[in-house]
């Protein structure tokens, strides 16, 4: 491991010569574990306070890019949007890399790209880390506490000694008077939503976004947390986010997004989806109800979808269907 850019020297330091032996996830934080090779056992369960923890959030504007060595199809690039290439497509391999590396052949990665915080290098592939907002070391105590903090993930399967993850969100979002479209960003309260599917889950709950967290029956969260459940889920195995049902995907605005970054309205960007290319694929201007679809149709009702800032972040959603 080391850190080309060189501000996280220390921990690249802490961390080289070790051998990656878990990778954990919980919302936005990924965790992954190193163990020193030459330890016996050095596993998370065998050996647990062996393991050192690299912690990372990327935030709106991290990534991770990949490369390889050519023996097997490597995914180019997960995080921060690219204009061009999907982060669930892949490459044969790196840049200067071999067709096909035999055993006696040495393998070398290609040099870093940009303001790279972050490289791990395998026998046979690369990972560089750029612009995360979160990237240290910790230990299995610290990586604890991390996750005592936030709250429970849609995606995640929790073990049954954490409890039952759909009654701690509701019993979050009740007990606040913040608007129930500022709680679902809100970490703490759920862990892995970000700006898309909090304006989309709101709108397929038709609940007004500005609706105290307190004033939302139990029964429409426990709606909301299964709908999210199923939404998120389906965006992790398929590699993008589709929202919309069939039968809306016809509506008035099917086909009014624009189709490239620099089409469209003034200021409006087109959303990639990693499916972009596929056959079968969503298209991704007919992905979603509300979100980056402000003064259009709303899919439903027809009324222009409305947008306002809510903590710095924009919030889409229809003032009809989400009266």
């Amino acid at each position: 491991m080391s850190s080309p850019q060189g501000r996280f020297a220390a921990g690249a330091a802490v961390l080289d010569g070790h051998v990656l032996v878990a990778s954990e996830a919980w919302g936005k934080q990924l965790f992954l574990g190193f163990a020193d090779p030459a330890r016996p056992a050095a596993g998370t369960t065998e050996r647990p306070d062996d393991v050192r923890w690299l912690r990372v959030h990327l935030g709106l504007y991290g990534a991770w890019t990949f490369a390889g060595d050519g023996s097997t199809a490597v995914v180019h690039a997960i995080g921060a949007p690219r204009r061009r290439i999907g982060e669930r497509e892949t490459v044969p391999a790196g840049p200067g890399a071999a067709a096909a590396v035999g055993p006696d052949d040495a393998w070398s990665p290609p040099p870093p790209r940009g303001a790279v915080r972050v490289r791990l290098v395998g026998a046979h592939a690369v990972a560089d880390l750029t612009g995360p907002t979160a990237c240290e070391v910790v230990t299995g105590e610290e990586k604890r506490a991390v996750e005592n903090r936030l709250g429970p993930d849609p995606i995640r399967d929790a073990a049954p000694a954490e409890g039952d993850p759909r009654e701690e969100f509701v019993t979050a979002v009740r007990r606040s008077r913040s608007p129930v479209g500022l709680l679902l960003m809100n970490q703490d309260v759920v862990a892995g939503v970000g700006n898309i599917y909090r304006a989309e889950s709101l709108f397929r709950a038709r609940l007004d976004p500005m609706r105290p967290g307190r004033d939302v029956p139990g029964e429409d969260l426990r709606a909301l947390w299964d709908d999210l459940v199923v939404l998120m889920r389906d965006g992790t195995r398929t590699g993008a986010i589709v929202t919309t049902r069939p039968e809306d995907r016809d509506g008035p605005s099917t086909g009014d997004g624009p189709p490239d970054d620099a089409d469209g309205p003034p200021g409006r960007r087109r959303v990639r989806q990693n499916t972009d290319d596929a056959p079968d694929a969503v298209p991704a201007d007919e992905a979603f109800y509300v979100y980056h679809r402000d003064g259009l149709p709303c899919r439903v009702c027809g009324t222009p979808v409305l947008l306002k800032e809510l903590a710095g972040r924009n919030l889409y959603w229809c003032g009809v269907c989400q009266a």
